[in-house]
């Protein structure tokens, strides 16, 4: 027992080490609501590409971060914070938010499922869209979404100027929507293509991670106030 709480003693010490310095801090922070690749931390936070690699290297040596490889550019990865290291780190206060916009490339699956998931959890609309509109919802985020008993409303998927308004909160699911949109995003979920798969084992696993993602996010945001 002893032993047990040494090691566990020993690992906050590690956590609270990475997290002392104010720019590791920030970028945990950033990461804390969307992943990001180097590149867009070191742009968002003005810092040097080569201390941004150095800040990067003592988080992910304690287990703070991971990286995923890009679904599009596969030369890009995309930096995301390890589920539940950090239960107890939150943002400061609630953002007024009029309407979250869930963007994927087809707007076939993980937006829908993002948007779903996200009507459940939170009093902020929601809405999704795609960047390349597929004819209709994929299947699989159907049956995955009855197997969940989400609700998921047979909407027809369609492109991302038809549906954005100013005020949306946009939060692109999908790598390619990510890197392709014209528009400033204002979070970046890196969640696989269930679709590529094709299997139900995948869609399952793209819904629990949207679902951790929406419930980590949702109690940042707050419905904005009416005009």
């Amino acid at each position: 027992m002893e032993t047990e709480l040494n090691d566990g003693l020993e690992r906050r010490v590690a956590l609270h080490a990475a997290l002392a310095d104010p720019a590791r801090l920030r970028i945990v922070d950033l990461l804390l609501v969307g992943d990001a690749s180097p590149s867009e931390l070191a742009g968002l936070l003005s810092m040097p590409s080569n201390l941004m690699a150095h800040h990067l290297k003592v988080l992910e040596g304690v287990g703070l971060v991971v990286r995923s490889r890009s679904e599009g550019d596969r030369r890009r990865t995309y930096l995301q914070i390890v589920p539940g290291v950090l239960d107890a780190l939150r943002p400061g206060a609630a953002r007024p938010a009029a309407r979250v916009l869930f963007v994927c490339t087809a707007n076939s699956a993980r937006s829908h499922l993002a948007a779903a998931l996200w009507r459940r959890a939170s009093e902020v609309p929601a809405a999704s869209a795609g960047t390349h509109p597929a004819a209709n919802i994929a299947p699989g985020a159907i049956a995955a979404a009855e197997r969940h008993h989400l609700p998921l409303p047979r909407v027809k998927p369609r492109q991302v100027a038809e549906v954005r308004s100013d005020a949306d909160l946009i939060i692109t699911v999908c790598d390619r929507a990510h890197e392709e949109l014209d528009l400033k995003t204002d979070v970046h979920w890196s969640i696989p293509d269930p679709i590529r798969a094709g299997t139900p084992e995948a869609f399952d696993l793209a819904l629990e991670e949207l679902d951790r993602r929406v419930e980590n996010l949702a109690p940042l945001l707050a419905p904005a106030a009416a005009n």
